[in-house]
């Protein structure tokens, strides 16, 4: 999995792939990378055929938001490659949380580093445009989904985020009505007080950032989530999984991981594991995590936002079901993933 052998230092790397980065986002497309993270008042595009060399890629801010309903607090960018055109998918609100919603850009050249994006507009999925953030796509049978974390009803005095999906007319409409498929009810998914930093001023029960997985063999899609509060150290993945022939607008298609597949390390180090996404090696024969996590259990006073970005290799079992291992310490060096060009 890594090398101690200072000869082979130049196909490995450590993590974090970059000093800050939450909600990291990356895919393999034509011979490159392509990726992204939450920059907060913009949208900036990575590209480079190394993905454990971000700090070194050509980057390009492709969005900065003018209209006031919707320029700030971007969370959340990922992009994607659907029918030949590239969409990405984010978050944004008027400057209150509390308004979030989902936009969607649109760029119809082959090179998303090229042409321009263009706003299609808000994605709505709900009648009473309910808090919405971390929409993703995924395509299976034929049919395009959604999923993304929202609100049940706006918050009175206890926030509750939970994971909806839905089907999509095109890429930038549902379909379909919204389906809940997850709240945050085991007790490793309500973690809210931290106890040596900040707290909200209500009660946040947190499911957010799933992802979609689609097993090697094609028999399930899993869903890993993020729960329990960000700002504290016990944020961790959970998953959701549907069999690919089952009816993913059936919430009892769903069926939920008792416990965490990945979570901090205090042994090595790691604290505040989630908001992931997946990429494959270059050459296609691995599969990899990317995540953010911190270094310290709450962002040191004075420091900022510390969430940066990770990356490590995953396996899957006989049965279709990935095991996502333990977050690497940072002195950690592991391999490159395979097939990646070595400068």
């Amino acid at each position: 999995m890594f090398s101690k052998n200072p000869e082979d230092l130049e196909g490995t790397y450590t993590n974090p792939l970059c000093n800050y980065g939450p909600d990291p986002w990356a895919i393999w497309h034509d011979g490159s990378y392509y990726y992204m993270h939450t920059m907060v008042d913009s949208l900036v595009l990575w590209k480079t055929q190394d993905v454990t060399d971000i700090r070194n890629a050509e980057k390009k801010t492709i969005w900065i938001p003018t209209d006031p309903s919707n320029k700030h607090n971007l969370w959340a960018p990922e992009i994607h490659n659907i029918d030949g055109k590239w969409y990405i998918y984010y978050a944004a609100d008027d400057g209150n949380s509390d308004n979030h919603q989902m936009y969607v850009l649109e760029n119809t050249n082959k090179d998303p580093f090229k042409g321009e994006f263009v706003m299609k507009g808000r994605i709505s999925t709900d009648k009473d445009n309910n808090w919405a953030i971390d929409g993703s796509v995924f395509e299976n049978k034929g049919k395009l989904y959604m999923v993304w974390s929202g609100w049940q009803t706006r918050r009175v005095d206890t926030e509750t985020q939970c994971i909806y999906i839905a089907e999509m007319k095109n890429p930038w409409t549902l379909g379909s009505e919204r389906v809940l498929i997850s709240k945050p009810e085991l007790e490793w998914e309500r973690h809210y007080i931290n106890e040596t930093g900040w707290n909200p001023p209500h009660k946040v029960f947190v499911n957010e950032g799933p992802q979609p997985l689609k097993s090697p063999k094609g028999k399930y899609i899993h869903v890993a989530y993020s729960a329990s509060g960000v700002w504290t150290p016990y944020y961790a993945l959970g998953m959701l999984t549907a069999d690919t022939n089952a009816d993913l607008l059936d919430p009892a298609s769903w069926k939920k991981a008792p416990q965490p597949l990945f979570r901090q390390s205090p042994e090595n180090g790691v604290y505040g594991t989630g908001h992931n996404s997946f990429f494959k090696s270059p050459d296609g024969k691995e599969w990899y995590i990317l995540y953010h996590a911190r270094d310290t259990q709450v962002d040191p006073p004075g420091m900022g936002d510390t969430r940066s970005p990770r990356a490590q290799k995953i396996e899957w079992k006989a049965d279709d079901y990935p095991v996502l291992g333990t977050p690497y310490p940072k002195t950690m060096r592991l391999k490159k993933p395979s097939g990646t060009k070595v400068k």
